[in-house]
């Protein structure tokens, strides 16, 4: 078994921490600048890995030097980065963070379309997603691009996470029918569910309504926290940690902390704890990498559940 498999963007993130978020016209100091491999499929790829599973990304990147850099250092994480498609003419897609006081952001995404996963990049790995434990799909992919990575993942009987709002009602069927765990943030639900939630009360209906699709587990972000539920039970989290500096990346160390957990057996409540407390410590600094240490991750974890 190939171990946990991510498929879904690979960039370069620029994180700018300033005093005060300019107004428009103005100008304002960079307090810090740092320049990392981001993307949402990298920061959970990461994440994985920092947790102890064995990962390998599936993903687009220019054939460029930012492409090169990005590579270099998801290898030295660890990752798995043969499944990486180099594609020419492209330019690897570049993330700008913009980080004020009291967890204040803006962000700016350069994405060359191309370099957004193709069924034909997917089916390339195929092999690679048959033989993984479990495959992370990230659905604000082409629907043909999620739509090729899920089949795979089931004919190899991967625990499937899909992540996201679907493109279209094809996807939304072929991921319902499929992924053993959905994740959504509050923008992202309705396009799960078909109505948006309000309030928590109705994010439990709508999970309940999702599991009863065929998910095995389901976690929708709330104003307040999140929701996980499972048949024959659900569990409201609350935001975990003190004072954040910047959310970039919470939902991406909730989804690496959530498959790593159930992948080691851990029960869905016990799961969606440790996704809870990842996702605390990667808005307690700037920039969406996360930084997870195994076991002040169950340890949080333990704590927030007393």
């Amino acid at each position: 078994m190939s171990g946990v498999v991510v498929v879904g963007q690979v960039a370069r993130d620029l994180v700018l921490t300033v005093e005060e978020l300019p107004a428009a016209g103005g100008s304002t100091d960079v307090l810090e600048r740092q320049e990392l491999l981001g993307g949402k499929g990298a920061n959970q790829a990461v994440g994985c890995r920092q947790l102890g599973a064995e990962v390998h990304l599936v993903g687009v990147v220019g054939r460029d030097r930012a492409g090169e850099e990005v590579l270099a250092q998801a290898a030295g994480d660890g990752i798995g980065v043969g499944a990486v498609v180099r594609r020419s003419g492209a330019s690897t897609a570049l993330l700008v963070d913009l980080v004020g006081p009291r967890g204040v952001r803006r962000l700016l995404e350069d994405v060359d379309a191309r370099t957004l996963l193709t069924a034909e990049d997917v089916r390339a790995s195929r092999d690679l997603l048959r033989s993984a434990d479990a495959v992370l799909v990230q659905l604000q992919q082409p629907g043909p691009a999620v739509a090729e990575a899920l089949e795979a993942a089931a004919a190899g009987g991967a625990l499937t996470v899909a992540d996201g709002g679907p493109a279209d009602e094809d996807v939304r069927r072929r991921v319902l029918a499929t992924a053993a765990v959905v994740r959504a943030d509050t923008a992202e639900a309705e396009a799960l569910v078909g109505w948006a939630p309000q309030d928590v009360p109705g994010t439990v209906r709508a999970a309940r309504s999702l599991l009863a699709e065929g998910p095995r587990v389901v976690a929708l972000a709330t104003g307040e926290g999140d929701v996980v539920a499972w048949p024959g039970g659900h569990v409201v989290l609350p935001h975990l940690g003190e004072d954040p500096v910047d959310p970039t990346g919470a939902g991406d160390a909730f989804v690496a902390a959530l498959t790593v957990a159930l992948l080691r057996g851990e029960s869905p409540e016990s799961a969606a704890w440790w996704a809870a407390a990842a996702a605390a410590q990667v808005v307690g600094t700037a920039g969406g990498r996360p930084d997870l240490d195994p076991d002040r991750l169950r340890e949080s974890a333990a704590r927030a559940r007393q």
